[in-house]
């Protein structure tokens, strides 16, 4: 229908197994033994599945699209910094955008792992540059963003508050007692939807990210607009 039949037929079994096992072995020996299972079970079926999305949104003139290998992001941890120093994540993620790129604005986010698999999207922890354009967006015109809101519901979809201040921003003070104290108080605009492990490793994935992805557009078209 509109797009080209892709290569994805689900995560392979032996994706989230492989992540079980990984977090128990964390060393690059085991790691390079079993690096032909990670790129067949979880790197291939991920570049398939980012293929066929990208297939889907075009047809869809939704403008989200990845780059095969590159929206996927690094097993490796960067452990420079971090008081945990395990080498490996026990988790695949990836990323669609505008551009394609991991840095734009706006994102479909998508998670594969033993403790949960999910898809994401929204506006995760923008620059405060970004962040105030956003809340001035969502103050500038209660009625619009109800109505975001509202969109989302229908979509089963509400914005997660996670990240969110205690108090309210600087300069929003006046909105104390308003419907809008608790999204100006956020610090990423997310919503999500968590996926059994049945679907992911099915080839119906595909379909259940590309309607989350559609339920999920109001959220992401209200920030782009309010960036651009």
């Amino acid at each position: 229908p509109g797009f080209k039949e892709s290569g994805f037929r689900g995560f392979g079994p032996k994706a989230l197994a492989f992540f079980k096992a990984l977090e128990f072995h964390q060393s690059k020996a085991w790691f390079d033994e079993n690096r032909g299972l990670y790129e067949s079970d979880v790197v291939e079926p991920m570049v398939a599945l980012l293929d066929d999305l990208t297939a889907r949104f075009a047809a869809k003139r939704i403008t989200l699209k990845a780059d095969g290998k590159r929206s996927i992001f690094r097993i490796h941890r960067d452990v420079r910094f971090a008081r945990d120093k395990r080498p490996y994540k026990t988790h695949c993620g990836a990323v669609m955008t505008r551009s394609g790129t991991k840095s734009d604005n706006g994102l479909l986010y998508i998670h594969i792992s033993p403790d949960g698999c999910f898809a994401a999207a929204g506006f995760y922890m923008p620059e405060p540059a970004d962040l105030a354009k956003l809340r001035r967006a969502i103050a500038a015109d209660e009625k619009r963003f109800t109505r975001l809101v509202g969109a989302l519901g229908k979509g089963k979809l509400e914005l997660g508050a996670e990240n969110q201040m205690t108090r309210l921003p600087r300069g929003f003070e006046a909105y104390k007692d308003s419907p809008l104290s608790g999204p100006l108080r956020l610090k990423s605009f997310i919503v999500g939807q968590p996926f059994p492990t049945k679907v992911v490793t099915s080839p119906d994935f595909a379909e259940k990210v590309a309607d989350f992805a559609v339920r999920a557009l109001p959220l992401l078209k209200f920030g782009w607009a309010a960036l651009d």
